[in-house]
């Protein structure tokens, strides 16, 4: 039977046909989108190659690790324990790290990973900072990225405590005094995490379900919404000659691109697993089981938590005592008070600043080289610094000792540099900044020396010059930045002239 003839206009058949094709070119779109081409645009990518590895060999630890706190005699293969009264979870770890296969070299791989791991979302962030990459509309991102940090912290501290050793429990008990310092709840918040009075019966059963069920599912959902909106909202680029708000210059992600991050993930496994085999990290049988009445020599956290030792080592011993409740300033200020604030600021930020410059209704997808911005650069190094001076104060023990100082004396240095410090690095780095982009604007407008001297007909000599014509990634190729403000000029200024 002959089918009925098409009755549509010629325009409603073209669409429909369009439509028709529309996924096809979605896909391919997809397929083609652009990459830049730079190594700052990798630490994210270390960051996830990192999970990835923490994730493969978390699973394999998973079936031989024991969260339980029972008590049990050692009998396994390392001498110097053998014989001591341990909880199984502390006598898993030691199995899994001499007597299983391979299980201290997993193990380790699964250590180094969680701090390239930390590390990696903090550099990415600090990338992120400096070139204003935060901007509309990526301001989702920052949260989600810096909420990603907070729960990386989270989740190492978790799993650094699990082995139950003597170096873990020092770290818990300080947890625990951390949650007592809360005000009128904190009694019952300790006692609620630890099963009891400390150290109860349940802290580790319950943290190891955080820590390989609770902290990962959030960790991938939040990873995942972030690679969904990077390849939904444009890649943010350095200025350069093609490019522009409305283009991304770069490596197509198929075959590209995807060459290249698969290149990186197996040179980062590489390495991690290099690293586990080769530097010794967190042998927990130097420590020994965890004893209630015994804190380690020179005991120290691993690095992302070792600002809040610090605080803690800076802060006074202040306490008030308020209708029977002791307020214990010293532990709430330094370890609740003082993270909440930073995490706080860098939460705001991103908003704060887009409406103090006036740019929060424009969509920037072009970085900013740091010396452009000097306020947020000098801010960004100043954060930096307090930073570093609250993680040398987490190991003012070990300083003092090996530098033959006074503990005293260093900490009272430290408490001074805690406010110094970051003045200074403000300054400095606004300085720095300034007279980078004057020296960068002298240079586009003379153009770079030749070495040759001229002599003019009155007597007088000139310098020759050439234009300029090498550039560094995100360089303005003509004078782009005022360098009273930092802002980038609205017109700009006319091109390099050569001197004679």
């Amino acid at each position: 039977m002959p089918s009925e003839p098409d009755r549509r206009s010629r325009g409603e058949r073209l669409a429909d046909a369009a439509d028709a094709r529309l996924p096809v070119l979605e896909a391919g779109s997809l397929l083609r989108k652009a990459f830049p081409e730079h190594w700052s645009f990798l630490l994210g990518e270390l960051a996830l190659y990192s999970l990835l590895v923490l994730v493969l060999t978390g699973i394999w630890l998973t079936l031989f690790f024991r969260p339980e706190m029972r008590e049990v005699v050692y009998t396994g293969s390392y001498p110097p324990l053998r014989g001591v009264l341990m909880s199984e979870a502390f006598d898993s770890t030691l199995r899994i790290s001499f007597d299983v296969r391979g299980g201290l070299l997993i193990r380790q791989t699964h250590h180094w990973a969680a701090l390239v791991f930390v590390a990696a979302i903090g550099l990415h962030m600090l990338r992120i900072f400096f070139t204003g990459a935060f901007r509309r509309p990526r301001e989702l991102n920052w949260v989600i990225g810096l909420t990603l940090f907070v729960l990386s912290l989270a989740e190492g501290f978790a799993g650094y405590s699990l082995p139950d050793d003597l170096l873990s429990g020092t770290g818990l008990r300080i947890a625990q005094s951390i949650m007592a310092s809360l005000p009128v709840v904190g009694t019952y918040v300790s006692f609620f995490v630890f099963g009891g009075e400390y150290p109860g019966h349940d802290i580790i059963t319950r943290l190891y379900p955080v820590h390989i069920l609770l902290l990962p599912g959030a960790l991938i959902a939040l990873v995942t919404v972030h690679l969904v909106l990077v390849f939904h909202l444009k890649h943010t680029q350095w200025r350069g000659p093609g490019r522009s708000n409305a283009n991304v210059l770069g490596k197509p992600l198929v075959p590209q691109f995807t060459a290249s991050s698969a290149g990186l993930s197996l040179v980062v496994s590489g390495v991690l697993v290099l690293l586990a085999g080769l530097a010794q990290v967190n042998p927990v049988w130097n420590y020994g089981p965890y004893r209630p009445d015994l804190v380690s020599t020179g005991s120290q956290p691993d690095w992302y938590v070792g600002f809040l030792e610090g605080s803690l080592r800076l802060t006074p011993p202040w306490e008030t005592n308020i209708a029977g409740h002791t307020f214990m300033w010293n532990v709430l200020l330094p370890a609740v008070v003082l993270p909440a604030l930073l995490f706080l600021v860098l939460y705001a930020y991103p908003f704060v600043e887009q409406r103090v410059t006036g740019e929060w209704h424009q969509e920037r997808h072009l970085c900013d080289r740091p010396r452009e911005r000097p306020v947020r650069t000098g801010l960004g190094v100043a954060g930096t610094v307090f930073y570093g001076v609250l993680l040398l104060a987490g190991g003012n023990d070990i300083v003092a000792q090996t530098f033959r100082i006074s503990l005293n004396t260093l900490t009272w240095v430290l408490r001074v540099a805690l406010v110094v410090a970051p003045v200074a690095a403000f300054l400095l780095t606004r300085w720095v900044c300034l007279a980078l982009v004057e020296a960068e604007r002298h240079r586009l407008d003379e153009g770079e020396p030749t070495g040759e001297v001229h002599q003019d007909v009155t007597g007088g000599y000139d310098s020759a010059h050439h234009p300029v014509d090498t550039f560094p990634p995100g360089a303005p190729r003509r004078p782009l930045t005022d360098p009273r403000t930092g802002r980038p000029s609205r017109t700009p200024r006319a091109p390099a002239r050569r001197n004679r």
